[in-house]
């Protein structure tokens, strides 16, 4: 009789087992939507940081060359003998965390030069990431 008793309670219930995966369900559907907002203000800080550098880069190269650069490839490489970089320190042109091109003009309509990612949406607006 204890033996049989002890198998009817060896294992959990259909009950038990749809419990446990509807608080685990209930658990990851409160943690996922904040882990996915923070994923992407992760991009938008390394986003304002890549402007950042860049705008550093402009500026050291207008210092040397006493112009803006025409397009940001000359942060690079350039034949100009007063050209005294590259600008960059892996000297590469990153691209925006949402793999687009930044976007730079010089003379800017916002400043001396305007750089700027497209950001999350890839239209200029609120969530565009600017050096202004």
């Amino acid at each position: 009789m204890k033996n049989t008793k002890r198998k009817k309670e060896a294992g959990f219930t259909l009950i038990e087992i749809l419990v446990v995966v509807i608080i685990i369900g209930f658990i990851a559907s409160l943690i996922a939507p904040n882990i996915m907002g923070r994923f992407e203000r992760s991009k938008e800080e390394i986003a304002k940081a890549q402007v950042e550098m860049l705008s550093s880069g402009v500026m050291s190269f207008k210092v040397d060359m006493n112009r803006y650069p025409a397009k940001l490839d000359e942060l690079i490489q350039s034949k100009e003998p007063k050209w005294r970089g590259p600008y960059l320190s892996k000297q590469t042109l990153p691209k925006d965390p949402w793999d687009r091109d930044y976007i730079f003009k010089a003379p800017g309509e916002h400043g001396a030069f305007d750089l700027y990612s497209l950001g999350p949406d890839g239209i200029l607006g609120e969530k565009s990431i600017k050096n202004w």
